[in-house]
């Protein structure tokens, strides 16, 4: 059976596939969450979640650094990665092998359609709909919300140091932002590279501190409030502003909690 990905390939699987590797920890969790549980074979070192379920499955290495001999022994009929992710040119030595459907998302529309296709492909489409269903009224009430208590506020968020990359424009994180009433002062693309001294020029009322990739905490505060002692310096939970599976539905309440702190 032949689906279509978020990069535009047609992916020809075994439909429904009975051996998945996911190569993402965000989609890990959605393919959990959608019930599948023997069919999952391998996932990444950085897949966390749900905990007890991911303890006892083999890890195929880092997102980025993948241990492509070891894949090939377990015999996946479908894997499961992201362009963002993972490398390309592991990616496209296993498309040589292996059935590969690839998600690209940097906006919300994206991730339902990420989830639904994900959905379509292990047989769970009732599942993902409802799924999407909780995504799209939470992130408009969120979205309206904002609006009704006038959250306007310029923010920069930080995540990674030495150096200190930001999430720019054209970014999932950027579009979350958005939705809470947040402008982000990085118009660069993608993660671009800003010192503190170039972060200060751009004035932002609010800079937040991302649990992931890197794991800021708190004594990171101390060091960009030095640097930036008019701007609120604030520690935030990663998987809540930039996983774009099913962890979407507890982001709703986690954002809701942080419009009550702006």
């Amino acid at each position: 059976m032949i689906f279509k990905d978020q990069l535009n390939r047609s992916v020809d699987i075994n439909y429904p596939p009975r051996r998945i590797i996911s190569l993402v920890p965000s989609q890990t969790e959605l393919l959990f969450d959608l019930g599948l549980n023997a069919e999952i074979i391998g996932i990444t070192k950085f897949c966390v979640h749900p905990e007890a379920k991911v303890k006892a499955l083999a890890r195929v290495g880092g997102t980025k650094n993948l241990e492509v001999d070891f894949i090939r022994s377990l015999k996946p009929d479908l894997i499961i990665g992201n362009k963002e992710e993972n490398e390309k040119q592991q990616i496209e030595t296993l498309m040589r092998d292996f059935p590969v459907w690839m998600s690209d998302v940097s906006n919300l529309e994206e991730a339902m359609d990420c989830i639904a296709a994900i959905g379509a492909m292990v047989d769970r489409t009732p599942e993902a709909a409802y799924m999407n269903h909780l995504i799209n009224a939470g992130f408009r009430d969120l979205q309206t919300l904002a609006l009704q208590h006038g959250i306007d506020k310029k923010v920069a968020y930080l995540i990674w140091r030495n150096p200190y990359l930001f999430a720019g424009k054209d970014t999932f994180i950027d579009h979350v932002l958005s939705v809470n009433g947040l402008r982000n002062v990085v118009k660069d693309l993608r993660y671009p590279e800003l010192t503190l001294a170039k972060l200060e020029l751009l004035q932002p009322d609010i800079v937040f501190l991302s649990s992931e990739p890197y794991p800021f905490d708190e004594r990171h505060l101390e060091e960009i409030r030095l640097a930036l002692p008019a701007t609120k310096i604030m520690l935030v939970d990663g998987e809540m502003f930039s996983w774009h599976g099913s962890r979407l539905i507890k982001a709703v309440q986690y954002h809701f909690q942080l419009q009550k702190e702006l």
